[in-house]
């Protein structure tokens, strides 16, 4: 069910490590789980799973959250597998070598444990990416029903065991759907390890065992294919967490020469639609999932959704399960009486020969100064390039009220392990450089 470089881990191995886990976990109720490596991550959850207890699951890891997260769950305790971990909560180490009796050497009819469809199995955050990171209960059943329902629309129940190597951590929502819980539920396996370079991803995947799945986000893809590296064959490509421009699934699928899926979900809903991004801008909901348009807001409900839940983009319903995404209701920025949106800005930057990176944002409300005028700013990744050269280069192909004030020049973009650009990150990059001679 897993596998650590080329060296398979069977269920039988998995389950022993849980029950062992299992008996070494102190009373508290609430586990930060932040081991890096995935097994490690699933034998944590599934401790906690066999014992009643919740895993907590935010995004990052900053002072500010886990001091949010003491005050919201004052038992908590943090399970890590780093020996450096310096989060403020009282710390357990995953065990580097297990001690004592082999549990399961008793028990030769060893069984899966069941779990009940109602018991609370975590509490997952938002991203921050539009505000502070925002906690919701997930049960057990719900999410496994998630998870079922979308392996046959990705092609991952036809009776093959997928090898799925993740590039996202296992915390997010994305990576814990899709790499965790789809491996644990549908008879497939995960690779442990989380590569981040390309030499990585490729050396990742070319040790994993066939058929194999990459799951991925469009900043690592777009990277990936930047590094003109040599692309390992695998059967399927999976990408999520921000829209894919056709133009980028058409180059990783020519690439990779495979399908590439991609997921549209949330947080607060699970997964609940896919489409092929390289043939197709229609989304295909989730069996039993339905999207209602009341007001300025779309709301879904139904299938593996607990609760009618209003989605945070501009949704265009086509029919009873397919719609259109016309990007975030966040994303409309509305400057002079002029409107635009953030995707066509970070577009047009970002299509900027020489600009590997790059993101407009809103300054807050004490930069726009006493005239109260709604400021944007840019952070760009560009070397080679002065800021008053892209700032004329924009000036082409956007309107002049677009135009970022400032534009600041970066090594690199305060982005998270899914590649998202928490709203709280860029406010802080811009107080750094707010000091700066000539910032306006």
């Amino acid at each position: 069910m897993a596998y650590r470089g080329a060296t398979a881990i069977t269920a039988r191995q998995f389950l022993l490590d849980v029950r062992r886990l299992a008996a070494r976990l102190p009373a508290a109720k609430h586990m930060l789980n932040v081991c890096a490596d995935r097994y490690r991550f699933a034998v944590g959850l599934a401790a906690c799973l066999t014992t009643g207890r919740v895993s907590l699951l935010p995004s990052t890891y900053t002072r500010e959250v886990i001091r949010q997260l003491g005050e919201w769950a004052p038992d908590a305790f943090c399970l890590t597998d780093d020996e450096h971990c310096d989060i403020e909560l009282p710390r357990m180490q995953y065990p580097a070598a297990w001690r004592g009796v082999d549990l399961l050497g008793s028990d030769p009819e060893w069984r899966v444990p069941r779990i009940d469809v109602g018991q609370l199995a975590a509490i997952v955050f938002t991203s921050g990416s539009t505000g502070m990171p925002l906690p919701y209960r997930k049960s057990w059943g719900p999410l496994a029903s998630c998870v079922l329902s979308g392996a046959p629309r990705l092609g991952l129940s036809d009776g093959r065991s997928y090898t799925l190597i993740g590039t996202v951590p296992a915390q997010h929502m994305y990576g814990f759907e899709s790499t965790v819980l789809l491996a644990l539920l549908t008879g497939n396996a995960f690779s442990a390890e989380r590569p981040f370079y390309p030499a990585d991803i490729c050396s990742c995947l070319e040790a994993a065992a066939t058929p194999r799945v990459l799951v991925s986000t469009p900043i690592h893809l777009r990277t990936l294919l930047a590094a003109q590296a040599q692309l390992p064959a695998v059967d399927l490509v999976i990408s999520a967490t921000a829209p894919l421009a056709r133009d980028l699934a058409r180059e990783v699928e020519r690439g990779f020469q495979s399908r590439l899926i991609e997921i549209y979900g949330s947080t607060e809903t699970g997964q609940i639609a896919t489409r092929r991004t390289a043939l197709t801008d229609a989304w295909q909901l989730w069996p039993g999932v339905e999207l209602r348009a009341e007001a300025d807001s779309t709301l879904a409900h139904g299938g593996h959704i607990e609760q009618r839940t209003p989605l945070c983009d501009v949704i265009e319903i086509l029919g009873q399960d397919k719609f259109l995404l016309h990007g975030r209701t966040a994303d409309l920025v509305n400057i002079a009486g002029k409107r635009s949106s953030f995707a066509y800005l970070n577009h047009q930057l970002n299509s900027i020969p020489g600009v590997i990176d790059g993101a407009f944002f809103l300054r807050d409300e004490q930069s726009a100064g006493a005239t109260g005028v709604t400021r944007l700013a840019a952070a760009v990744v560009a070397p080679g390039w002065s800021a008053a050269d892209l700032s004329e280069r924009l000036r082409q192909c956007i309107d002049s009220v677009f135009l970022p004030r400032p534009l600041l020049l970066v090594d690199q973009l305060p982005r998270n392990a899914t590649g998202k650009l928490p709203q709280q990150a860029l406010r802080q990059l811009i107080e750094e450089q707010a000091r700066r001679p000539g910032l306006a």
